[in-house]
Order: structure tokens, then sequence, then C-alpha cells
């Protein structure tokens, strides 16, 4: 039996949990009005984070805030 294709990138969601990420940049292009910064410019997410993104949705899908919050390192 061949392999089912990957599921494609939904980059409202956030890869590494499914829910929404809350993207301000996506939430204008699927909408159309005008948005202010994104809270993910503001975050620093470290690399052991980012290392956990599935490859195919690495720069097409933002991380959302509740597993940046779990996957940042304590000062």
């Amino acid at each position: 039996m061949p392999a089912l294709p990957a599921s494609p990138v939904q980059p409202q969601l956030c890869p590494l949990c499914g829910q929404s990420n809350r993207c301000a940049m996506e939430v204008q292009r699927e909408t159309g009005v005008p948005q202010g910064d994104c809270w993910c410019t503001q975050v620093d997410f470290s690399a052991e984070l980012l290392a956990r993104v599935p490859p195919a949705a690495q720069r097409l899908a933002c991380i959302c805030a509740a597993c940046a919050a779990k996957g940042t390192p304590a000062a």
C-alpha cells in the first residue's frame, strides 16, 4: 500500500501542538485586516524549541505562545 502524502502545513496552527498560534501576520494574510506586531516578534525562541518543529513546517508555521512558554528555559 503506498504511503499517504503528508498533510499540508497549516500556517495558523502551531506545528508542535496543533492549536491556533494566533500569529498576527497569518491573521492579516487571511483577512486582509492590518494587525499590529505579532506577539512572537517579542519572544526569543530557544534553538532546542525550534529544533522540535517538524522539517516540513519550519519557517512556515509559528509556534504558539503556550509551547513557547513551555520551551523557554527559566533564567
